[in-house]
């Protein structure tokens, strides 16, 4: 079964809010969850304010790129393997480095220790990394901000209630810091949205009508629970994105034999895949 639809319609715990709904109604049930779809509870204030800078977002110019980038670079597609193991190790790899480097606000969790890792290699994959040292990379990832709104919003609001997070540094950092500093870069992004920092990007948006700006973001279903749906028939035996031409986007998904293990895919040109998978093999050992 394939579905496409749009982030505006759905964000990811929607769109399995709307799976369950589906499963159930074909099988002639009530609706599993009762779905909140008031808009208004994220509408931009009236006079919008916006009280932060927003390194995440940017507004659109003459000369921007078109946000969909159709070009046909020729690039290679490979899933990386972590698996619960390898997520341990990469967690006991941040401990240990925050106790030497006094590094006291890394939130050592899965999806932190990943990204981190993927950050590192993504950064470090250009091809001239002489030049590439004082280049910013900006990493961005989605934050759920049903429970961090004052009031929060209803669980089953189903809209798009993602907002985009963000960590920065250079990239001779990122080559250079201990792993619990790019973790403790990584939650900072999730520590940053707040209420307050929530409505200032949503009106941002609504004054600037702007786009999220970085080098690359991670979309990640590893969690979101679609290859969990009770359907008539029984749950899929697995749930994944269709791939894209996107160098820009770095998805997680489940492992199907680890249900704690999560599967990377990477699109890159070859030259920039080689280093990247040299770096990600080479954190692992």
């Amino acid at each position: 079964m394939g579905i496409v639809t749009n982030h505006v319609t759905f964000d990811g715990l929607s769109f399995k809010i709307f799976l369950d709904n589906l499963a159930a109604v074909t099988a002639e049930k009530p609706l599993a969850v009762t779905p909140c779809n008031d808009r208004l509870l994220l509408a931009a204030r009236s006079p919008p304010c916006v009280t932060f800078p927003h390194h995440e977002l940017d507004k659109f110019h003459d000369s921007n790129p078109p946000v969909i980038d159709a070009t046909s670079e020729a690039l290679d597609f490979k899933v990386f393997r972590l698996t619960s193991d390898d997520i341990a190790t990469l967690k006991e790899k941040a401990k240990a480095s925050a106790i030497r480097s006094h590094v006291s606000d890394a939130r050592i969790t899965g999806f932190n220790v990943v990204t981190a890792l993927v950050w590192h290699c993504k950064a470090l994959s250009w091809d001239n990394k002489e030049s590439n040292l004082d280049r910013v990379s900006t990493l961005l990832y989605a934050v759920n901000i049903r429970p961090r709104l004052i009031p929060p919003l209803p669980m089953s609001y189903t809209g798009n209630a993602v907002l985009t997070a963000y960590a920065r540094a250079t990239c001779k950092e990122i080559d250079e810091a201990p792993f619990s500093r790019l973790v403790e870069l990584v939650t900072e992004g999730a520590k940053r949205m707040t209420d307050e920092y929530a409505r200032s990007a949503i009106d941002w948006g609504d004054i600037y009508q702007g786009f999220p700006n970085g080098e690359f973001l991670v979309s990640s279903w590893w969690k979101l629970g679609f290859d969990e749906v009770e359907y008539p028939w029984g749950r899929p035996k697995y749930s994944c994105p269709v791939v894209f031409q996107r160098k820009d986007i770095i998805l997680f998904f489940p492992d199907i034999d680890d249900n704690n293990g999560v599967n990377v895919l990477v699109s890159l040109p070859s030259k920039e895949m080689s280093k990247f998978k040299t770096l990600f093999h080479k954190y692992l050992a």
